[in-house]
């Protein structure tokens, strides 16, 4: 099964208009082009451009239009797709300069609870990933990434130290098309404090996210684990679209899967 994928166009418009709210293009109040005047902007038909104008509204960025045009509602940048799964991406569209140490970088079998979460079979190779990111300097968080063997294999002779790991994947044509994000709060361990700056026990936000391709198959098991005094999180709503937040009560399968983001 491949699980390359070029971009789609409602993509590439989502994107577009996004940035033109986030660059200031496009201010709070501001009407955006009728269905229309885009479909004729991107030679495109009227369905990427509705699918494009529904995951503005998903996150929080334009009024629900119902009719009339959509109107932008707030220019605070919310998480893009990029922004949600490259830490770089995140950090950049926050102004901030990001930065990377790898702390160590390994191919070896999985185990059991990480294939397990990647759908995989118990000893399959995969390739992990360890590393302290920073923003202008300080650190704010620790990654581990795992990776099916075939996709991980693209990051052996990658200096994981100078760049984006899934822009470098991106430009492989390594299809990331969605994502599941668990967030909870863990005391840091002596590893993680000391990569982190912090007292060990230092309260931590610990996100784990799986990553898939468009057929729904897993390619990645990542654990990031924040500083709690260098994120805020917050969220915005559109009247008629679902909410990305949920609230759930840890399972075996949960606890299993926080298990298997930690193992090397």
């Amino acid at each position: 099964m491949s699980r390359l994928r070029p971009p789609q166009q409602h993509e590439e418009i989502a994107e577009f208009i996004r940035q033109e709210i986030f660059t200031g293009r496009y201010q709070p109040g501001d009407p955006l082009p009728s269905e229309a005047e885009l479909c004729q902007q991107f030679a495109s038909s009227r369905g990427p451009v509705r699918q494009a104008m529904s995951t503005l509204r998903s996150e929080g960025l334009i009024s629900s239009g119902r009719g009339r045009r959509s109107i932008v509602l707030e220019n605070t940048p919310t998480e893009s797709f990029d922004a949600v799964f490259s830490v770089t991406a995140w950090l950049k569209a926050l102004g901030k300069k990001p930065g990377q140490k790898t702390l160590g970088m390994t191919r070896q079998p999985a185990s059991g609870e990480i294939a397990e979460a990647l759908e995989m079979r118990k000893g399959d190779a995969i390739v992990s990933v360890h590393r302290v990111r920073s923003a202008d300097g300080e650190p704010v968080m620790v990654e581990r990434m795992h990776f099916p063997a075939d996709i991980g294999r693209h990051l052996l002779d990658f200096n994981t130290d100078t760049g984006s790991i899934h822009r470098h994947l991106l430009r492989l044509g390594v299809d990331f098309n969605n994502m599941s994000r668990t967030l909870v709060a863990i005391p840091a361990s002596k590893e993680d404090a000391e990569a982190l700056e912090v007292e060990q026990g230092y309260p931590l936000f610990r996100m784990l996210m799986r990553c898939y391709t468009h057929s729904g198959q897993p390619i990645e098991l990542a654990d990031y684990r924040y500083r709690s005094d260098k994120i805020q999180l917050g969220m915005n709503n559109v009247r008629g679209s679902s909410s990305p937040l949920w609230v759930n009560i840890p399972t075996d399968y949960d606890r299993n899967l926080e298990k298997a983001a930690v193992r090397a």
